[in-house]
Parts: C-alpha cells; sequence; structure tokens
C-alpha cells in the first residue's frame, strides 16, 4: 500500500484513514457528476442479434441452448478471452454483492444507463468498495470492468482512480483522476493527484497542485491531506526545514481528535526525527497517540523506540 512507501504517512496498526476525497463511490459517495452514459449495454464479445442457425438448442450442431434466433459455440471450441475481454469481465462478483450497497449519489448517477449495464456497473463499483482495504489489486479490477462499461461517467473514472491509487499503480490513478477531475469539475482528488505525483518521482509537480488557488476553499480535512503531501514533497526534494514550516503552519494543536488531526501530528512527529530533532519528535509522538484512539498510526511505537535509543 502507498503508506508504506511515504514515511510522512501514518504506518502503524490499523487500517490507513481514506484520503481526501474517500473511497470509491460504493464506501460513501463523492463529488456529483453529470457524465454521458455509454451506449449499449451489450459486449462486443458475446454472441447476440439474430443468425441463420437453429431457433432453439440443436444437438447436432453441439454448443449450449441459446435465446432464441441465437446458437453459441460449445465451450471447447471458443477462443480463448482476450486480454480486454478479460478486463470487461472482471473478476467474479460475489452473489451478496446487488449494488443496492452504493451510496444514493452515485446510483443516481448511474440511472442514464441502459437498466442491466447499471446493474451490472453498480455491483462492480460495490465490489471494489467492499474489498478496498483488504485485496485493492481485485478492487481495482472490479472497477476496470465497470470503466470498460460505463467510460463517461465521473463516478466511474473517480472510483477507478482511487482503486488503482490504494493498489500501487500511480500513473493509472493519476490518469483516471484527472479524466474524473474533466468531466466534473471537483478538485477533492488534488491531494491524491499530487500524491500520485511523489510516487512516480515528480515531487515539483507536487508542489504545483499544492499551490493550486482552490486548496484555500478545501475543508479542514482536506487542507490536512495537502499539506501532509506537501511536507512529503519538500522532504522528497532534501528540504527538510521546508517541509517542517509546512506542517507547522498547519492546525497541529487543534483539540479535535479527528484522523486528520492524528495524521498531522504523526507526519509532523516523524519529520522532526528526519531532522535529528528527537526530543522534539518523542513529544509529538506521544501527542500523537494521546489523540489516535483508533490506532491509526504507529505513535506509541515510535515513540518506545526513540525513548530506548535516548535511554
Amino acid at each position: 500500500m502507498a503508506d508504506q512507501r511515504r514515511p510522512q504517512r501514518p504506518t502503524g496498526k490499523g487500517k490507513p484513514p481514506a484520503r481526501s476525497g474517500g473511497k470509491p463511490p460504493a464506501r460513501g459517495g463523492k463529488p456529483d457528476s453529470k457524465g454521458r452514459p455509454q451506449e449499449g449495454g451489450k459486449s462486443s464479445t458475446r454472441a447476440a442479434g439474430k443468425s441463420a442457425g437453429p431457433s432453439s438448442f440443436d444437438k447436432s450442431r453441439g454448443g449450449r441452448p441459446a435465446r432464441k434466433g441465437e446458437w453459441r459455440r460449445p465451450v471447447e471450441k471458443q477462443a480463448p478471452r482476450t486480454a480486454d475481454q478479460a478486463v470487461y469481465d472482471g473478476p467474479e462478483l460475489p452473489p451478496e454483492i446487488t449494488g443496492a450497497e452504493l451510496d444514493r449519489a452515485v446510483t443516481a448517477q448511474l440511472k442514464g444507463l441502459p437498466e442491466k449495464l447499471a446493474a451490472r456497473v453498480a455491483r462492480h463499483l460495490a465490489a471494489a468498495g467492499a474489498l478496498l482495504d483488504e485485496d485493492p489489486e481485485t478492487a481495482y479490477q472490479h472497477t476496470l470492468a465497470a470503466r470498460a462499461r460505463a467510460p463517461r461517467l465521473a463516478v466511474v473514472r473517480e472510483a477507478t482512480g482511487e482503486a488503482a491509487y490504494a493498489s500501487g499503480h500511480y500513473a493509472e490513478a493519476l490518469a483516471e483522476l484527472r479524466a474524473a477531475k474533466r468531466m466534473n469539475g471537483a478538485t477533492a482528488y488534488l491531494p491524491i493527484m499530487a500524491d500520485c505525483h511523489r510516487a512516480l518521482g515528480k515531487p515539483q509537480e507536487a508542489l504545483k497542485l499544492a499551490k493550486s488557488p482552490s486548496v484555500a476553499n478545501f475543508s479542514a480535512e482536506a487542507k490536512a491531506e495537502m499539506t501532509i503531501v506537501e511536507a512529503g514533497a519538500r522532504r522528497d526534494l532534501g528540504q527538510l526545514d521546508a517541509a517542517l514550516r509546512t506542517l507547522e503552519l498547519a492546525p497541529l494543536t487543534s483539540k479535535s481528535r479527528s484522523s486528520w488531526v492524528v495524521r498531522l501530528r504523526y507526519a509532523y512527529a516523524d519529520t522532526l526525527e528526519a531532522a535529528g530533532r528527537d526530543q522534539d519528535a518523542l513529544a509529538w509522538f506521544h501527542r500523537t497517540h494521546a489523540i489516535d484512539s483508533e490506532e491509526l498510526t504507529d505513535a506509541d511505537e515510535r515513540a518506545a523506540a526513540l525513548e530506548k535509543r535516548l535511554g
């Protein structure tokens, strides 16, 4: 996961908190969009329409029962699925996933699709949301199947981008989130996009996004996420003092116990330790642990390691 790659992000005992903008729509919804629906609802790889063959199952020709006017080749005579066809099919959908798990804001955006197509896309998005923490790669494959069916919906591109990010496909995540942003104009993706630039070895691009005018209008949580990424980019460039100044301008002493405050404090403590200020780092690891009731970080373990080293 991305948490193990960047030292400024919590790497603790619990599940990593959602980055700004949340997780794929299956887990709580995202900004609304008005993407144009994809036309049609049948895969080009499936037999469809009428043919000159028999109108019902014909044992003399082999194959399996088909709809009226349709004949299907026996499984053993079918050509292997291509890579594109495999992506379109996606992973097997668990029978308990119905698509009803999605946030209403998401399902509303699927209503422009044909009914059966919308149902299939919804199930893939819901499956992605359910698997994101435990199996992000499979979650990503589910979103790719949804994208293959409805590439013009911003909510689908957004889900694909966030699943790609969670599974470490940073170039793909950046491309998908850019596409979603073009479709709906949302800026909530900027912290993730900036972090993708960091992962791809382009901290300067991350800093450009961190200075976007829209950041000023972010919620406190989104601003904290961008601050963490910006400080990380400074560290990537070897600018530890600048990274510390960036974090010190954030509300580190907020009385809130929200996860974004936990993450800010942890990032600050980690950067202090990287700068060789061990005593200050120890104090901030303790301050982080004091409000980390959900154990999102390993602040207690980091503090214990520092105390042992300092004697």
